[in-house]
């Protein structure tokens, strides 16, 4: 028996990156997948694919900083699959800018999809678990970020600092009810987030061309390259699958040896 046999897991922002990267691998582990993104067109692309080999799969169109928006994913996954076994709080976006130039909709447009998009993502999907009365798992994406400030997007990593804070006050919250409440901490991943990051920082003059910005960073990492999505899919797998029962308020630092804490 697979590890996520009959597990009916949800991922935001599970379109494209570390999102289809744990969609995919929950997928081959045996559970259903709702992959939730605002690219609905892409999301149902890779819905339609996964259910073409077989694995039960939807998707539904959601900005996770609207509430009206998650309770409709929440009520779309219930009435389709019936309950919600695991929730990846994974949907985030980077607008870097110089330090000095960071501005109040800079600021709050970041910190609207990664720190309030987790909140309201933990309360109504933790609401639905305790209706269910059978647990549930909530992993949610932070970042290296969230560990230590970088002046090329300081907002980014407030908002990854929050969902750290968030991740341990939920846990917390749900634990009376048998709902763990982990994170994951990316490091440098190669995704479309981070080529969105250096072709941000080509036009702000900071970095002359691509893969500069990604192979500085990459310098510090012990293991001496850059993840994959498929080198945190498997501490996404674990933390959604029974091995991780006894583990809450923990964030895992997936990042290749970058930052030691």
């Amino acid at each position: 028996m697979k590890a996520l046999q009959d597990r009916i897991v949800v991922v935001t922002g599970g379109a494209q990156g570390l999102g289809e990267g744990i969609v995919r691998r929950v997928a081959a582990d045996g559970a259903s997948v709702v992959i939730a993104d605002l690219r609905y067109e892409q999301a149902n692309a890779l819905a339609s694919s996964l259910s073409e080999a077989g694995v039960p799969a939807m998707a539904v169109k959601a900005d996770v900083s609207k509430r009206e928006d998650v309770r409709h994913l929440v009520e779309s996954v219930v009435a389709k699959f019936g309950r919600i076994d695991v929730m990846f709080n994974n949907a985030g976006f980077n607008k870097p800018l110089p330090f000095f130039e960071v501005d109040e909709d800079n600021f709050t447009s970041i910190y609207r999809v990664n720190a309030l998009g987790v909140m309201v993502c933990m309360q109504e999907v933790g609401k639905q678990m305790i209706a269910q009365k059978t647990g549930g798992k909530i992993i949610n994406t932070a970042s290296i970020a969230g560990r230590q400030g970088y002046a090329e997007f300081a907002p980014y990593c407030a908002s990854k600092a929050a969902v750290i804070s968030l991740t341990q006050a939920a846990a917390r919250e749900l634990a009376r009810h048998k709902v763990t409440v982990n994170a994951i901490a990316p490091g440098v991943v190669v995704t479309p987030l981070w080529e969105g990051l250096e072709k941000d920082m080509i036009d702000k003059g900071v970095i002359k061309e691509r893969g500069e910005f990604i192979e500085s960073f990459s310098s510090n990492i012990l293991l001496g390259r850059p993840a994959h999505p498929k080198d945190l899919a498997g501490i996404a797998s674990f933390l959604a699958g029974p091995d991780s029962d006894y583990i809450t308020g923990q964030v895992i630092m997936c990042d290749g040896g970058m930052v030691l804490v």
